[in-house]
Order: C-alpha cells, then sequence, then structure tokens
C-alpha cells in the first residue's frame, strides 16, 4: 500500500486523563519494526474494561491513551521479519498473546503467554509532539494501531468484520469461561451473575455444551429477553427477594447450581456465585475484572468440595481460539448479531460509553475505517 514505511496521521479517540470524555484527535501512527504488524481497524466494540481503566481503575501512570480492544481490521504493512501476514489480510488484534513458543503456549493447562508482557510497552502513537500510551497492547479507538504479531490472530477473509469484532473479546470471554474453564456438563443446572456480553456468551456457551436448565441472574428486568434468546431458562433479579440470591438459587435447585459463572467484576458477587454452587462438587468461575477489593469466604466454603477458578478470554489460546471461534460463526455454530445493540461511529464514541455506563446497550459497534 501507498502508506507502508511512512507515519500516518489518522483520526483517534485519546483518553488525555482519567474521569474525562474522550476527545477526537488527529494522531500520528509510526511504521511497524521488526516483528510488528500495522493494521486498519475496520470496527471496534466498546467493552467494560475500557470504563474500568477511564472511570473506576484509572492508573496515574496509564494517561494519555487510546483505549479499545475488541475489534477487526485489515492488514495495512508489516514490518521486517513478519511471515505471518501480509497487507490485505483481515486480523483480529488481541489483548492476550501467543507465541506458540514459551512453556505457556506449549502447555495445555493455560492460555497466558510469556511473552504477552511486552506487547505495546513501545507505542508507536504520538499527539501534539507527546507519547500516547497503548491500552491492553491494542488501542482499537484508532484508525491504525501497529501490534506486535503475536498478538494478532489471521482470520477467515469471508468473515463480517463489523460483527466478528466482538470475538476478540466479549463473546470469547464468556462462551469458553462455561465451555473451557468451568467446563459444564450436558444435563447440568448452570447460574450465570451479569448480563452484559460477557455474561450473555456463557449463557450462550452454558447452552452449547448442554446445560439443562441455565437462570441468568441480573439487576435489570431488561436483560430478561435477550438472556432467554441465548438460552437462559430462567431469570432471577436480586432486587425481587428478600433473601440473599445465593440462598433463592438453592431453594429453586435442590441445594445450588453445577456451575456458576460470574460476569460482573464485583467481590461480593463472587462470594455470591461461589455460594450458589452445590457445596459438593460446584465450580463456580470468577470472569469479572476488578483490583480494587479483596474477596472474603470461610474456609468451608471450599473444604466440602466446591472448586474456585479464574477465567481470561475464557481459556482460549489468541490466535488458536479466535480463528476457531470465527469460524464456528460462519458455520452458523455461534450468534454475534444478538449482541449487537446499536451501531455507530468512531466520532460518537462518547456517546457509546455512556450507553454503556447506563446499562442501555450490550455491544455497541463503532465503524472506524472503510473496509
Amino acid at each position: 500500500m501507498a502508506t507502508a514505511g511512512k507515519v500516518i496521521q489518522c483520526k483517534a479517540a485519546v483518553a488525555w486523563e482519567p474521569n474525562k470524555p474522550l476527545v477526537i484527535e488527529e494522531i500520528e501512527v509510526a511504521p511497524p519494526q521488526a516483528d510488528e504488524v500495522r493494521i486498519k481497524i475496520v470496527a471496534t466494540a466498546v467493552c467494560h474494561t475500557d470504563l474500568y481503566h477511564l472511570f473506576e481503575g484509572m492508573p496515574k501512570d496509564g494517561f494519555p491513551a487510546v483505549l479499545g480492544h475488541e475489534a477487526a481490521g485489515i492488514v495495512e504493512s508489516v514490518g521486517p521479519e513478519v511471515t505471518e501476514f501480509q497487507p490485505g489480510d483481515k486480523v483480529i488484534p488481541l489483548f492476550l498473546a501467543q507465541c506458540k513458543e514459551c512453556r505457556f503456549c506449549k502447555s495445555p493447562k493455560t492460555n497466558q503467554c510469556e511473552l504477552g508482557a511486552m506487547v505495546g510497552k513501545e507505542s508507536r502513537f504520538t499527539c501534539k509532539g507527546k507519547k500516547v500510551l497503548q491500552f491492553a497492547g491494542t488501542s482499537t479507538f484508532s484508525e491504525y494501531i501497529v501490534i506486535h504479531q503475536i498478538a494478532v490472530a489471521k482470520i477467515d477473509p469471508a468473515a463480517p468484520l463489523d460483527k466478528v469484532c466482538l470475538i476478540g473479546c466479549g463473546i470469547c470471554t464468556g462462551y469458553g469461561a462455561a465451555v473451557n474453564t468451568a467446563k459444564v456438563e450436558p444435563g447440568s443446572t448452570c447460574a450465570v451473575f451479569g448480563l452484559g456480553a460477557v455474561g450473555l456468551a456463557a449463557v450462550m456457551g452454558c447452552k452449547a455444551a448442554g446445560a439443562k436448565r441455565i437462570i441468568a441472574v441480573d439487576l435489570n428486568p431488561d436483560k430478561a429477553e435477550k438472556a432467554k434468546v441465548l438460552g437462559a431458562t430462567d431469570f432471577v433479579n436480586p432486587k425481587d427477594h428478600n433473601k440473599p440470591i445465593h440462598e433463592v438459587l438453592a431453594g429453586m435447585t435442590n441445594g445450588g447450581v453445577d456451575y456458576s459463572v460470574e460476569c460482573v467484576g464485583n467481590v461480593e458477587v463472587m462470594r455470591s456465585a461461589l455460594e450458589s454452587c452445590l457445596p459438593a462438587w460446584g465450580v463456580s468461575v470468577i470472569v469479572g475484572w476488578t483490583e480494587m477489593f479483596d474477596i472474603k469466604i470461610r474456609p468451608p466454603h471450599l473444604i466440602s468440595g466446591r472448586t474456585w477458578k479464574g477465567s481470561m478470554f475464557g481459556g482460549f489460546k489468541g490466535k488458536d481460539g479466535v480463528s476457531e471461534m470465527v469460524k464456528a460463526y460462519l458455520d452458523k455454530k455461534l450468534q454475534l448479531e444478538e449482541f449487537i445493540t446499536h451501531n455507530m461511529t468512531l466520532d460518537q464514541i462518547n456517546d457509546a460509553i455512556e450507553l454503556m455506563k447506563q446499562g442501555k446497550c450490550v455491544r455497541v459497534v463503532m465503524s472506524v475505517s472503510p473496509e
């Protein structure tokens, strides 16, 4: 492409400081260096993790930054030593790398990558003469990004980028938590706490795994219908009951569910999800992210036989899992359209963030560049 090897000036939504609206700016994106790929972002969605960085975690050394990590695009150019990609490839950037060489990548026990920590440390963004940080190694609220090749998944050229962008975070995270981490079994009973995109994807994963009963739990009654479309058999709003939610679920399931998945990022809910499991063999998976509080439980909660697990990116290895999920969508084995409640443009990023803050959307997909 004509831009290969040159600095690209393009549009991006910059978070200059925490707890403030993002600003659409013209930024410079440097050419890719060795092992790097420059990608034109076609579509990106807003995920709660973006909001967490902006409004909750607010790390002092985390700004200015370009947020965004759930996206799909097209390779514009590649740096030296890149052999896996070429210009024109359809790709999904990964916040969870897969080098395929380290001991973590070679182990079936984890989807972590030992080299993943280096991805995004060296940002290729500048704006108004200042270095702008890369968020989660990706920063997809920009027309162009530069990313290490171990953090890019090549996908089927037939894939519609404005749909499969969701596979870059929320869908894999929830679906895989049920299928890969909890290992939900056919005929089992499940509870999913929190019905944002990740929780709804967990509901979909429970159904795909053959669960016979899937109880969706959320404080927002508007989420019930969408949960049922994706496979929930019951909806429970804790506000409708005058006893703790784990007691409500125990009463509905003869002592507790076989599997619970927490998709909120609230330590009280994490405890409730664990307590909702059958003490003898229940498995509870923590998916929601927070670094702000400790969890308190009593040892008997686990001693009796429960298992408590954590799940990042649904246990999928980055490159392999994303390609596999895109194929599942193209084979009509995975629903994505049902998650997209709004379509916007990058210029409307603050409206998209507001919708998510107020719980009025599942996923807002923003068109960033023409395909």
